[in-house]
This record gives structure tokens, sequence and C-alpha cells, in this order.
């Protein structure tokens, strides 16, 4: 795999590049092509250049690409054409969608088989969300939500590990309820440091029937007069992620130590997530109005620490603990 691939991983995001990059051999490939595939529906679902019916009919499109029905470089000379890329790490992935595909079906079998078949799932469930709007009254609306664009990738996750390990494979049945837990702790917690820039793009992915619990509604939940009963809401929502968090935990503890690359793969967002959780919830009011993010020191520490604590559950059980302790740093400067 060329250089360029890994180039854009680490533009799309920094923290999964840390943790696909140290993956050995065709494992960290797959990882890394599956994200980038992954990051293109993501900017079809976010694009802020086309109406929903647009985003859908794109998706529906990509959708198609990803299963070969139909050729990759019209389409996105299409997208090109009517100004619908912007030059974002996310675009740049799109605009080089026939090189990453291409790439992808060199990987072995098993492996193109989880990707071919989570990708293009992922993706029609964006395309289903994005037809039908931010319009998510219960908890329940959103898991269905953030089963299609995280859920699923945990089950994608699940399966590309069990082609490098193939022990894994006695224990499916267990990992993927797991798995997916994990992709909606991450997903929760992502929702709760981006409920500012969401709002900018007309989505507030907190449930309306947490907002009822404190009197007020979806709508209320930027207004200055509310914000006393906003932060209890975020509250519900950090309460939420920690819920899903304990069992993310359980997912890593499953996997024997001595595939330690695998582990540290899972371990290093998962802590990233706790760490970035525990500023939040001491800053709720800094949360409903601008990101908290932690440091790029913080993330070095952590992967430092992490590598260590890693090789023992009890040990990472004791670290999770330790970086969910919101007086353990204040916020600094974002990522």
């Amino acid at each position: 795999m060329h250089h360029q691939e890994w180039d854009l991983l680490r533009g799309t995001s920094r923290t999964f590049y840390i943790s696909i990059r140290q993956l050995p051999g065709r494992l960290g490939e797959a990882f890394c092509l599956a994200y980038l595939l992954l990051r293109i529906s993501d900017y079809l679902e976010d694009n802020t250049l086309m109406t929903p019916e647009q985003k859908n009919a794109e998706l529906l499109r990509w959708h198609q690409v990803l299963l070969g029905r139909l050729p990759a470089a019209p389409w996105v000379h299409q997208m090109a054409a009517q100004n619908f890329l912007d030059g974002s790490p996310d675009s740049q992935a799109l605009e080089q969608a026939e090189a990453i595909l291409a790439l992808a079906h060199r990987l072995p079998e098993g492996m193109q088989a989880a990707i071919f078949h989570h990708v293009p799932d992922s993706t029609l469930g964006m395309a289903r969300w994005v037809l039908r709007g931010p319009d998510i009254l219960t908890e329940e609306d959103l898991d269905d939500y953030m089963h299609e664009v995280a859920g699923r990738v945990g089950y994608l996750s699940t399966e590309l590990f069990a082609c490098h390990v193939p022990l894994l494979k006695r224990h499916l049945d267990r990992l993927m309820p797991l798995a997916r837990e994990t992709g909606l702790a991450l997903q929760t917690v992502n929702i709760i440091r981006g409920l500012r820039k969401d709002l900018e793009r007309g989505w507030v992915y907190v449930p309306e029937s947490f907002c009822k619990s404190y009197g007020i509604r979806r709508a209320d939940l930027f207004e200055p007069t509310h914000r006393d009963q906003a932060v209890q809401v975020v509250g519900l929502m950090a309460q939420k992620a920690e819920r899903h968090l304990k069992f993310a935990l359980s997912y890593i503890v499953a996997i024997p130590q001595y595939f330690h690359s695998v582990r540290l793969a899972c371990i290093w967002p998962l802590a990233f997530a706790i760490r970035t959780l525990a500023l939040s919830r001491g800053n709720l009011h800094q949360v409903l109005s601008s990101e908290v993010k932690i440091s790029r020191e913080e993330v070095k520490r952590i992967v430092r620490d992490s590598s260590l604590f890693g090789w023992s559950n009890r040990w990472l059980s004791w670290y999770c603990q330790r970086l969910s302790q919101t007086t353990l740093q204040s916020p600094t400067a974002g990522q």
C-alpha cells in the first residue's frame, strides 16, 4: 500500500491514525482502507454543500459503487462537476475512491468480505438517516442512528481482527454485541464533545425524551435562559456514554493479552474517549458553547502509559478508572 493512503488517514483522523498505524501488515492496511471508505460515507452524510435529498442520492450511488455496480471514477467526476467537493481531508479521500477500492480488492478474501459487507450497510444506514433528518425523539432513535454509523464499525473491526487472530472466531458470539456497544460508546462521546459543531449544521443528537426529563425541548438546549436544564440533559448523555464505555472495556478484556497490537488498537480510542468524557463532565457549560478536547500532550501520555498497562487486564481497568477522574488534568488546546 502507498504512503498516500496513510497520509489520507492521518489527515482525516490523527487519533485513529495512531491506533491503526501500529497494527501489523495486512491488518493495518485493511483498517486503513476500511476507515477511508467510511470517511467517504461520513463526508456525504455531513456535507454542507448538499440538500438532504442530494445527500441521500449520493450515499445511495456510493453504496452502488462499493458493491461494484457503478464505476468509481465517473461518480467522483460527477461530484466534482456539481461542486460537492470542499477540499477537506474527507473530500480528498472521496477523490481517491477508485484507488482506495482497488487496494481494498487486493486484500485477503476474509478481509474483503468484512469490508464490503459492513461499509455498504453503514452507508445505507446513513442514507436512511439523512432523509429522515435530525428527528431523534427517544434514546432508541439515537441508538438506531449510532448503530448505523458506529455499531456496524464495531462489527467490521471485530471481523477484521478475527481474520488476523483466528482464535477470536470462536468468541464472535460474545464479542459482536460488545463490539456494537464499543461503537456506541465512542459515538456517544463524539456527540457530547461535538454538540455545538453539530448544531451549526442543523443536527442535535440529544433525544427529545432526555430534554423533556428537565422540562425543556431540544430547541431550547442552547438557549442561555435554559442553561441549567441543558447542563443536566448533557449529564444524562454523559451517563449514557459511561454505560457503553463499561462494555467497551469488557470487549478489550475479552481479547487475549498476547495479541497486544490488536488490544492497543482498541485501548487507545477507548482511553481517549474516557478522558474526553471526563473533561466534558467537568466542564458541562463549556460543552454547550464549544468543543472540549484532550491536548496533544495528553494523547501522547495516554499512548505511552496504556502501552504498558494494556498488558494486564487489572492494570488496564485501574488506568481507565484513573482517566475517568475529572480532576486529573484541566482541558487545554485541542488535538
